[in-house]
């Protein structure tokens, strides 16, 4: 199967959806299937990269770690024709979302959509957000799942949500998947002695982009709280981002700076031994669609600590192989750190036997045959259609139509916003 990927985030951003997207990818590829990536050029994209399209795009766009991307270079379609794709997956609903509505379109091949964010958590990351802007984000999203095929939910949470908000084309709760075996084993002994953490010592983890919208100032108060008067416990957190200096200046405060490591983004088979360098995994967004990082986690044999929201309580299950808290409360939260703490041999072991078996749920695999599952059924439904509707002159009349209906979800999503309509908002999450 000849499969497109389109996406505004790639590696090597280190986001979830660009750890999605070449997941999927090398699985598929694993498989026998042929994947073309097209995505926009990232600081430190490699000069060669095998099946990928980079197009040209604006950096750091407003002190984000998101491209933007320039207008789609004609190249493009040559590329396309060669290919011959038989399915278009798309992973956003702008940008190149719509040039993925366009080049399905014009090659008369069903296209899928992840829904893989909330996209009105992220518009503080544009000028003029506002209200208005939310719901035109909502709107626009939500017209864009009904131009395609099939949409993918990283999580139930996530695809009931969409239901409600009006999509009416089939949604399928889907995650990323974990490889099992890459986060099963590390030497977190090694890594705390390259971070200077005693064996004996417990360690706090957590995992990810550090931006404002994951909640991590909150994070680092409820963790520098559990850590007080404890002198043989540190917090470890992998990533990088503009809230890093908040956390260091919450523990600067708490006068717990010594034991607040920072060791930046990492790569496997690092990531899975800083993974096993952990005792427990703190989490506490509110933004997530899926627990991609709780699965990495608990297959590092972890138990986590989590506040309750869409993607997060499909993975953690309160006193089962973890706790999930109901609200966002730094008393609650590092009390349930100190209760992980405190485990005795025969509970830590429970656990992490429900752990275990949590992260067998997520495996890579399992998504991955689910999605060609859903990749086939829409192929043979595509080839039971009429041959002429596959001849170039339909081919240019569904590219019109897509034009259309493009911007009829624009306009549609226009006057939502204008209108104050609030009947989509994310209050019932």
């Amino acid at each position: 199967m000849n499969i497109v990927m389109m996406t505004n985030t790639y590696l090597p951003h280190v986001g979830g959806v660009a750890r999605s997207v070449d997941a999927f990818t090398r699985a598929y590829r694993k498989r026998g299937h042929r994947v073309l990536v097209v995505a926009p050029v990232f600081p430190d994209t490699p000069e060669e990269e095998d099946d990928v399209v980079r197009l040209p795009a604006i950096q750091n766009f407003n002190g984000s770690d998101f491209s933007v991307m320039l207008p789609i270079p004609g190249y493009l379609d040559s590329v396309l024709d060669r290919f011959r794709p038989e399915i278009v997956h798309s992973h956003h609903p702008f940008l190149l979302g719509t040039t993925a509505l366009r080049a399905a379109s014009l090659h008369g091949c069903p296209v899928v959509f992840t829904h893989h964010t909330m996209y009105e958590q992220y518009t503080h990351y544009v000028p003029g957000d506002s209200p208005a802007l939310r719901r035109f984000v909502i709107e626009l999203s939500t017209s864009y799942a009904n131009l395609c095929d099939r949409v993918f939910a990283p999580s139930e949470s996530i695809a009931e949500v969409l239901k409600r908000r009006g999509v009416r084309v089939p949604v399928e709760a889907l995650p990323t998947g974990v490889v099992l075996e890459q986060f099963s084993r590390g030497d977190g002994a090694d890594w705390r002695r390259r971070l200077g953490i005693p064996q004996e010592a417990f360690v706090i983890g957590h995992v990810g982009r550090l931006a404002p919208e994951k909640n991590l100032v909150f994070l680092a108060r409820a963790v520098a709280r559990a850590m007080g008067g404890r002198r043989d416990v540190h917090f470890l957190v992998v990533g990088a981002g503009p809230s890093a200096n908040e956390m260091r200046r919450v523990f600067d405060a708490a006068g717990l700076a010594d034991r607040l490591y920072l060791p930046g983004v990492l790569s496997l088979p690092e990531l899975a031994d800083a993974y096993h360098a952990m005792d427990v995994f703190a989490f506490a967004s509110l933004s997530e669609t899926q627990g991609m990082v709780l699965a990495e986690a608990m297959a590092a044999a972890l138990p986590v600590v989590a506040v309750d929201a869409p993607g997060v309580r499909e993975v953690v299950t309160d006193a089962y192989n973890g706790y999930l808290l109901p609200t966002v409360d730094e008393a609650a939260f590092a009390a349930a750190l100190c209760n992980v703490m405190a485990l005795d041999r025969q509970q830590r072991m429970a656990w992490t036997e429900a752990v275990a078996n949590t992260a067998r749920r997520y495996s890579l695999e399992r998504s991955v045959d689910a999605a060609l599952r859903a990749y086939r059924v829409l192929e043979a439904n595509q080839a039971a259609r009429s041959p002429a509707a596959r001849e170039p002159w339909y081919a240019n009349i569904r590219r019109i139509k897509a034009e259309w209906e493009l911007l009829k979800g624009v306009a549609q999503a226009a006057g939502a916003a204008a209108a104050g309509r609030d009947e989509h908002r994310e209050d019932a999450l």
